[in-house]
């Protein structure tokens, strides 16, 4: 099928297959459609039909509540009959050059861990080697579970053949019941997955040369060890500065703390990293268990910006977590006057 995308400053036109999603079509072939889909903001991908036939595989998706004529649908739950023409109200561009460009690909689960009681750590064995950026994530569906969920990737490298992600449990949520079943690994270990990706904006390139700040809550910190993995490959902590703020609850929800100890080891001391406890404190066993990490008690965000109070200056910051928890992040570096476009998330709910 032919689709004609009108945006606010030109026409793109690209195929796509029966069945597929009118966004995954246009992503993979490079044009820079807008998306938010599995990181927190449905509704991101609204655009308008204007000639044309599509099927919804999702009526009840949230994001229709922003819609404001009969004829709005979200490009992300929508595929094409046939020939369509639809309207978005956003500019949109092509990819720029270099940019790793995404696809749908298979992939199997390799193996898992249990890291704490509620968050497991995945290895996923990919059919087709892919390109991503350090700080991207990947959409993941399991057969018999409807719909795709956004998981950050731990690893870093080009061509990967397998994916590590760490995923906490949702409770009442259909694949966490399935991920962390009484049945489980026998059910998740070899079973088969569909992937689209990589996605996100939240990517770091040693060449933009500031100072990183992280701010990570739960397993918001997988693509902040991406980032951090990136980075230490690359000797970028000689020249500059790096600050990792890990946010859980206590110590027995902590988990990467030895891979976080490491890395500071290889990094020296211009990486430092603090673990934010904000339901109760770290005792001095588990201080002296970890000499290379810090500790605070308290919420992630108020952790950072006590320990940042003037360091601000030539800073690229990184959120990842819950909704409350980078929302509360971006308020607190907007007022310490950190621009805006120095401000990187993906926002997973």
């Amino acid at each position: 099928m032919k689709i004609q995308l009108n945006a606010r400053n030109r026409a793109h036109h690209f195929d796509a297959a029966p069945a597929d999603k009118i966004l995954y079509a246009g992503l993979s072939q490079a044009i820079g459609l807008p998306y938010e889909c599995g990181s927190g903001t449905c509704g991101t991908c609204k655009a308008r039909l204007l000639s044309g036939e599509i099927d919804d595989a999702w009526p009840d998706a949230p994001g229709r509540k922003y819609f404001k004529h009969a004829d709005d649908f979200l490009m992300c739950q929508c595929s094409a009959r046939g020939d369509v023409s639809v309207e978005v109200a956003s500019f949109v561009e092509d990819f720029d050059p270099g940019v790793c460009v995404p696809a749908a690909i298979k992939g199997r689960i390799r193996s898992s861990q249990m890291l704490t009681h509620d968050v497991i750590d995945l290895h996923i064995d990919i059919d087709t080697p892919m390109d991503f950026d350090a700080g991207q994530f990947v959409l993941i569906r399991v057969p018999g579970i409807a719909g795709y969920r956004g998981w950050s990737m731990v690893n870093y490298e080009r061509g990967a053949r397998s994916l590590q992600f760490v995923v906490k449990n949702k409770p009442g949520g259909k694949l966490s019941e399935w991920l962390f079943s009484s049945s489980a690994p026998e059910s998740r270990d070899g079973a088969e997955v569909e992937l689209f990706g990589p996605l996100g904006s939240a990517t770091f390139y040693p060449s933009i040369a500031k100072n990183i700040l992280c701010i990570a809550g739960g397993s918001g910190i997988a693509g902040m060890m991406a980032i951090l993995a990136r980075a230490a490959g690359e000797n970028y902590f000689a020249e500059h500065s790096g600050n990792v703020f890990f946010g859980v609850r206590s110590m027995k929800d902590a988990f990467y703390l030895d891979v976080l100890s490491r890395l500071r080891a290889q990094c020296g001391d211009k990486l430092h990293v603090m673990v934010a406890l904000s339901d109760g404190a770290a005792s001095a066993a588990d201080q002296a268990a970890y000499p290379l990490l810090a500790f605070d008690t308290g919420f992630v965000h108020l952790a950072a910006e006590r320990h940042m109070q003037g360091r601000y200056q030539g800073l690229r910051a990184y959120l990842a977590g819950p909704t409350p928890a980078v929302d509360a992040s971006v308020r607190m570096l907007l007022m310490s006057r950190v621009s805006s476009d120095n401000i990187r998330y993906d926002k997973f709910s």
